[in-house]
Order: C-alpha cells, then structure tokens, then sequence
C-alpha cells in the first residue's frame, strides 16, 4: 500500500506559493527523509499531510485515506513529532505520556514508553525542568504511542546530544522493521543518511529530487575520491594519473594521493602510480556526501 501520495499539490498563502504542484509518494514501510533549505515548503507539506491547512489544489491520500475528508481517521494512525514541540511546565513527563494515551484511546504502559526514549526514572519530575533534549524524546515518545501505522518526525533530532541521535536513529529502524513507514524532516544530513531509505530534496517548493541515496549520487554524476596511502609521492608522479580518461583531479602532501575519478579507473589510476615508481600501501574510496547532493540540487547546480 501507498503510505503517502500528493498529486499535483498547491499551497499558496497570498502572494507566497509555498508548495508548487507538489507530487510525492511513499510506500508503506519506508523511511524517507525529506530535505529543503529552510523555506523550501517542508513544514506546509507535513500540515498539508495531516490537514492543518488545506491545499489551495491537489489531492492528498494518507494511509489511504483522504487526508481532508478522513483527517481524524489518518491521525488516529500517524504518530507525530512536531518541530519545535513544547511541554506543559506543570505536568510530570508520565501525565504527558498519559494524555497521549489516554487521547488515542491506547492500552499502554506510560513507564515502558519513557523508558523506551531514554526517560525512565525521569517520568515523576515535572516537564518544565526538562532540558531540551529531554523534551524532544518526551515528543518522541509521545508520538509512539499507540504503535502508529505511520510516524511523521519533524526535525527528530533537534537539541539531543550524539547518545540521543544515536538512539533516535535506533528507534526509527525499530519502527521500521515492525512494518511502520516514517517520514523524517531533518536538516542533520548524516541522520538522513544513516537510516533513509529514499529521500526526496524540496526547493522553492518543488521537488526536485527523489530518490535512493545511490540514486541521486548517480543522478548527479559526482566523482569518487580515490584515497590512496603511499610511501612517497610528488606532483610529477601524478602527470600520468591526471592523463587517464575518467580521472577530474589528483593532489598530493607526499604521504596521501586523492583523486576524483570516476569509479571504473581506480584501478588504472592505483597502475599509473605503480609505474611511475611509488608504493602503494593501501587504498580506499570516498563517496559524495548527502551533504554534498543537497548542495548540488539545492543551489541549482543539478537540473530537476
């Protein structure tokens, strides 16, 4: 089943189109990141996704329901963690974590759950004195209650330290294993990277990249970077190098080669070196970042 599908979305506020003829699916069971500078449109799409506001045109099935005609059946079966999420001052964690049951009509232990986030022993105190790293897991696990068919994380990873991501991340594969599909807004592009499926790139309010991460490096053509560890090496060495077809660029600071090459002439390339007199000790190959696919496709340098 399709877990989410926009065709053809619009969102304008006045004059601001926020959201441009927006077409997106995803299947169930996936984990897709979904990435944009700040403005691109990614908060309105979430909205438009459980129907906090309504979009100007297109249609928009979640789950599949109509996200407007059976909005309260879809957030029923979506949990939520919503950017810039805040706590109720006066309540303890667990009272939080129970309204979240209680207003689900979910049979769940409140304890488990904080336990679950990395809050147990913490669950008696009250909110307010959380820091706010402690909050984002309260709105993690409030958004996990009631073991949600969907789970729409609006920058999950906002003030936890590397422990907490690491156990976030832990978390949304634990999700996604048990068949629930997630839909991850981060602008902490490793986080994407480590637990993404597909991930689709918004700009201006268009998509304009969807795909795996294999996928969009491919989409792009970026190079490799060939690391290779030698005894010694000079810029003479590398005149050869730089002769083979494939190769973009090779630099050297004597010890460590790096070329940018594409992936079938690393071989000729460890040759080339070889012949020109210089051991090679060892060898390995640096993929583009995700960081550097945002870049491309955000700054334009990548046509949709």
């Amino acid at each position: 089943m399709t877990a989410i599908e926009l065709s053809g979305v619009t969102k304008r506020f006045g004059e601001l189109t926020a959201v441009n003829d927006l077409d997106l699916t995803v299947e169930e069971g996936d984990v897709f990141g979904f990435l944009g500078p700040n403005g691109a449109g990614k908060s309105t799409t979430i909205n438009v996704l459980l129907d906090f506001v309504r979009p100007t045109s297109g249609t928009v099935r979640v789950l599949g329901h109509d996200a407007q005609a059976d909005s309260v059946a879809v957030r029923e079966q979506t949990g939520v963690l919503p950017e810039g999420f805040d706590v109720y001052d006066r309540l303890t964690g667990k009272q939080h974590v129970t309204f979240a049951i209680e207003s689900k009509g979910a049979y769940e232990d409140p304890d488990a759950i904080l336990e679950r986030v990395g809050l147990a022993g913490d669950g008696d105190r009250k909110a307010g004195g959380y820091s706010k790293g402690m909050r984002q897991r309260l709105a993690l696990g409030m958004a996990l209650v009631g073991d949600p068919d969907l789970l729409i994380l609006d920058e999950p990873s906002s003030g936890l330290d590397p422990a907490g991501a690491k156990e976030m991340r832990e978390i949304v594969r634990e999700e996604a294993e048990d068949g629930t599909t997630v839909f991850f807004s981060s602008h902490v592009l490793g986080q994407v990277e480590a637990v993404c499926d597909r991930v689709g790139i918004l700009r201006d309010g268009r998509l304009v990249a969807e795909d795996s991460i294999d996928g969009l490096r491919e989409a792009v053509g970026s190079d490799e970077t060939l690391i290779v560890t030698v005894d010694a090496a000079t810029e003479d060495d590398l005149e050869a190098v730089r002769a083979i077809d494939g190769v973009a660029s090779a630099e050297t600071d004597g010890g460590t080669v790096r070329v940018s090459c594409d992936s079938g002439v690393k071989t000729d390339v460890i040759g080339a070196l070889e012949e020109a007199g210089v051991t090679v000790q060892d060898f390995t190959t640096q993929e583009a970042s995700l960081e550097d696919l945002f870049i491309a496709y955000t700054e334009g340098e990548v046509a949709e």
